[in-house]
């Protein structure tokens, strides 16, 4: 038997599924992001702060702690700083100040000082989440994903970089599975995924799994039973934060490319996925015009929308 409990972390919301393979019982819940639910303690939290913790998503969170700083001392470890950015300087510019763990300890206990942990896994607000559905809080597998863009040499666009972390994998193997990594097989750049495996652990499980979530959306559409009897479809998934366009041919990802939504428009939009499957989309031209970039699997040979008979599945 395997229980699953399924979490996509996202810049506005999570996305929980529960899921029992024996029974096929599954229950959703749709909340407030962590980097809403941790943005907002921290608003509140007055006065100085200790920040300990890892890496999670930045955005609110990030924007909150600078204007802190800017007003009162922020002090945070290195590794809860990664949230801000990976770049040290850059955090030290934004006014925190950078301390060791065992000098955050010491400032935990200065009452000049409130100190708060970081983490995009919040266990007490899944526990109770999950047992407000009416399932136990255990689990054979948890699977998590999150958007990471890696840890990006210094001087290297993180869009770019974590375009081609992508592409590396995708021209070892295609498939939209190969970018999904078991808690000890996460590569050392992903420094988000590997937090969110580290701190995944306080959940009563077996097996923990983490993927980037444009990835995921990828690999579930792959699974959709309407979308198991084609041989060529593209995946569109339109996010919070990131918009992903795939295009997958005998189940291997022939090609995709990824934008911040914001940077999204209808004409754009439709611009994208008519050049997607025809293999007109060059990752420079992407990245020029502030997308994150394209991939095209060199050996595919793309033309779905020139099918002499559109495979389109059968609606209700």
């Amino acid at each position: 038997m395997k229980r699953y409990l399924l979490i996509d972390i996202g810049a506005g919301i999570l996305d929980l599924l529960y899921y029992d393979a024996a029974t096929g019982e599954h229950f959703k819940s749709v909340v407030m992001s962590p980097v809403r639910t941790t943005a907002a303690r921290l608003e509140n939290t007055p006065g100085n702060l200790v920040v300990t913790g890892v890496e999670m998503g930045g955005g609110r969170v990030s924007t909150v702690l600078k204007a802190r700083a800017a007003t009162h001392s922020v002090a945070m470890t290195r590794e809860a700083a990664a949230t801000v950015h990976h770049d040290p300087e850059r955090v030290a510019a934004a006014g925190i100040t950078l301390v060791s763990d065992e000098e955050a300890r010491r400032l935990s206990t200065d009452p000049a000082y409130t100190p708060i942990a970081i983490a995009d896994i919040e266990p007490d607000r899944l526990r109770r989440i999950v047992e407000g559905l009416g399932i136990p809080f255990e689990f054979d597998i948890v699977g998590v994903c999150a958007q990471d863009h890696g840890v990006a040499p210094r001087g290297v666009s993180h869009l770019d970089y974590r375009h081609r972390l992508f592409a590396d994998a995708l021209n070892r193997s295609p498939f939209p599975h190969t970018l999904i990594y078991p808690e000890d097989e996460i590569p050392a750049t992903f420094n988000r995924l590997r937090s969110l495996a580290r701190t995944a652990r306080a959940v009563p499980t077996r097996e923990i799994y983490v993927m980037d979530s444009g990835m995921a959306a990828i690999a579930g559409a792959c699974c959709d039973p309407l979308c198991r009897s084609l041989s060529r479809f593209m995946v569109l998934d339109i996010a919070t934060s990131h918009t992903v366009g795939a295009a997958l041919i005998d189940g291997e990802i022939a090609g995709f490319f990824e934008y911040h939504t914001h940077d999204i428009n209808a004409p754009k939009l439709d611009r994208l996925l008519q050049a997607l499957p025809e293999g007109r989309l060059a990752h420079a031209d992407i990245l020029k015009e502030g997308g994150h970039g394209a991939f095209r699997e060199d050996s595919s040979l793309l033309q779905i929308t020139k099918l002499s008979s559109p495979q389109v599945p059968n609606g209700p």
